[in-house]
């Protein structure tokens, strides 16, 4: 069993936590590098929640009911 695993096991059914500590993590990155590696911070943080199944809940809530 691989260590992406044994993440996906422990967080399974806080889901909405774990990619709230993702962001969370990230932004703190940001601040200590004044937003110098934005960018491959974000990147590292989308790639992050999609390996932990993090993304497809917070898609769900921000994006507007479809028609």
């Amino acid at each position: 069993m691989s260590v992406m695993d044994k993440l996906k096991q422990m967080i399974k059914g806080h889901e909405e936590k774990a990619g709230q500590g993702v962001d969370k993590a990230g932004d703190m990155v940001d601040e200590k590098t004044q937003g110098k590696y934005s960018k491959h911070v974000d990147t590292a943080q989308e790639k992050l929640k999609q390996q932990l199944g993090t993304d497809q809940q917070a898609k769900g809530q921000d994006d507007p009911p479809q028609q």
